[in-house]
Formats: structure tokens, sequence, C-alpha cells
């Protein structure tokens, strides 16, 4: 990432900051820290999306980042920033070995790995005692000193997390994933090993999605097992291919808009979901390439303007 561009996000993620101490409303706060973890556990789904394939086991990582930094806080008592890097650490071990055995598998078959072991780890949780069994944990609340502005913090990490990605996307190491992604037998010929930088992009995507999980867990105070379900990565898929998944702000539209129209949809009482799923059908229906899709569309019929006038 060039100086200018990472100067430019640094501005952007600060000015959304500042914007979020001027919410006075309870609702709106947790509104725009629903919409932040969204947007980062899409954009952990996307980055794994570099080397071509689909993580379905993102709702696994979200949830061991969760139950982990729910252990930290009110289990061992462990300050809060040191339990939201744990969170990260779990979820990126854990994801270490669940990529070093499966990723040697492709396409489909990763992705109905992932949606296996999402289930197992959901169906793990409701029998450990310790961690709540189906009731869950209770009592994962943010510091005193960051609970008036917890939606400002949550903010700014997300803004940071989705900046460190984006650094991971534009290096070299970003460019030999999608050289993966387009051809791995071409990475291969020249003497990289596929299958660990494989590994290496999903770990850094489970951190991603782990540090959303411990986010979320400080944001509502109480999980359970059902709330880290294959549904979960339906969702940030979803989040992807209405803003598209070919830009790093795709996760930021996607989310944004789909959050906000849940919310909206609430007041429908059973039509819920029939709204929310029909804003997804016609979105990817009239957006292919997403929100994000159309702004090459709208720079070309603008420039085509210019030069009729």
């Amino acid at each position: 990432m060039d100086k200018r561009t990472l100067m430019q996000s640094s501005l952007a993620v600060l000015v959304l900051g500042v914007a979020t101490l001027y919410l006075k409303s309870a609702y709106l706060s947790n509104l725009v820290m629903w919409i932040a973890i969204a947007v980062l556990t899409a954009a952990s789904m996307r980055f794994v999306l570099l080397i071509g394939e689909l993580n379905f086991a993102t709702a696994a990582f979200v949830g061991l980042g969760a139950y982990s930094a729910g252990v930290a806080a009110t289990i061992l008592n462990w300050p809060f920033l040191a339990a939201l890097l744990l969170a990260g650490v779990v979820s990126s071990g854990i994801g270490f070995l669940f990529g070093f055995v499966t990723l040697k598998t492709k396409g489909p078959f990763f992705l109905l790995i992932g949606f296996a072991f999402t289930e197992v780890v959901r169906l793990v949780y409701t029998k450990v005692q310790w961690l709540g069994g189906n009731s869950g944990m209770v009592g994962i609340f943010p510091p005193r000193y960051l609970e008036a502005h917890y939606s400002t913090f949550v903010v700014m990490v997300v803004g940071v997390m989705l900046i460190v990605l984006v650094a991971f996307e534009r290096s070299h190491l970003g460019k030999t994933f999608v050289a993966i992604r387009d051809n791995d037998q071409v990475v291969l010929s020249v003497g990289l090993n596929v299958h660990m930088l494989k590994v290496a992009c999903l770990c850094i995507g489970a951190f991603a999605a782990g540090l959303a999980g411990a986010l979320s867990a400080f944001v509502n105070n109480v999980i359970s097992p059902n709330d880290f379900g294959f549904l979960l990565s339906t969702f940030a898929l979803a989040y992807l291919k209405v803003g598209g998944e070919d830009s790093p702000l795709g996760p930021v539209a996607g989310a944004t808009l789909l959050v906000l129209l849940s919310s909206v949809a609430l007041s429908m009482g059973a039509g819920e979901h029939v709204f929310y799923g029909l804003a997804i059908v016609f979105s990817v229906l009239l957006m292919p390439k997403g929100l994000m899709g159309l702004l090459p569309a709208l720079r070309r019929l603008r420039s085509a303007r210019r030069r009729s006038a």
C-alpha cells in the first residue's frame, strides 16, 4: 500500500471514529457497532477469497474469537486488550490446524468441510459446561473506561484491521495469493510452497474473524452457540455479493446496506426474513459485481457526458 492511500484510509477511519463520539442514541451506537463487526466478518471471508477459496468456516472462527474473549474476561479475568489479542491468536492458531489439514482440497470440497467444521465447533460449545453449554456465556462487559465510547473503539479497531488486510492484499504476499487463485501450478513451478501459503492466508483471515467475534462478545455481553452457526457465514457471503467482492470496499458497502435493511425489517415481524432475502436476491440479480461494480459504469457515463458536452 502506498503512503497516499495509507494516509487517506487512516484519515477516513479517524473521521468515522470521531463521528461516533457524537452519537447520543444507544440504538444508533449499537447499530454502528453491528455494522462495523459485520464489515470485519465479511472482510475476513473476502481475504481468503484471494486464494480462490470460499471459507464457510468463517462463522467458526468468529465463534472461537468470541468464546476466547469471553473466557479471558469472565473466567481468567484478563485485561480487555489481552482478551482481544487472545481471541485473534486462538482463531488464527485453530485456523492453522484447520487449513493445514483441509487446504489440500479445493472448491466445493473445502466449502463443505468448512460448513461441517462450523457445525462441529457449535456443537462442542453446547457440550462444554464451563462454556455455558446451550445457555452460553454471560457478563462479557467492556472495561468501564470504554463503556461510554465503546462504539468509537470498535469502529477504530475495525478500521485499522481493514487497513492491515488491504496492506497484506497489496503486498508481494497478497499478489502471490492472487497468483495461486489464478493458477497455483505456476506458483508451484517457481519453487514456492503453495499449500503453506494458502494456510498463511487462512490464518490472517481467521485472526480478523476472531477479532470480530471478540468485539461482538463485548457488544452483546452475552454469547451462545447458536450465534455462530452456518447462517453467520451465509450473511457474510451476502455482504460480499451485495457490496462486491472485487473491491476492498465491497464488505463495507454490502454490510452497511444489509445491516441497515435488516434493522428496518425488524419492524416487519414474520416478514423480516422475506424482506431481507428479497433484498439480497434483487441486489445480486441487478448488480452482478455488487455496489462497487457500479462505480466503473458511473465513471464511464460521466466521461461520456463530458465528451458530448
